[in-house]
């Protein structure tokens, strides 16, 4: 299963892309967990999730050609 995977902002610094392309990934959990042990700054990070452009908050499955957005914490005014 092939997800596309979107940073922005300073973890773009932290993964040293602005996008990934990854396999093998069924839900949001596996997804982050890989990510975690790879770039273990990652997880010292805060960020919001968006799949497809719907930001969750819970772990969801991932069908084939997700698109992830990994976004950093951001607020109106």
């Amino acid at each position: 299963m092939k997800t596309s995977v979107l940073f922005f902002g300073q973890l773009i610094e932290i993964i040293g892309a602005k996008q990934l392309e990854l396999e093998g990934h069924t839900d949001i959990q596996s997804l982050i967990t890989m990510l975690h042990q790879q770039y273990p700054l990652l997880k010292q990070s805060k960020y919001v999730i968006a799949i497809n452009q719907e930001v969750i908050s819970h772990n969801r499955k991932l069908e084939e050609n997700s698109v992830v957005a990994f976004m950093p914490p951001f607020s109106g005014g």
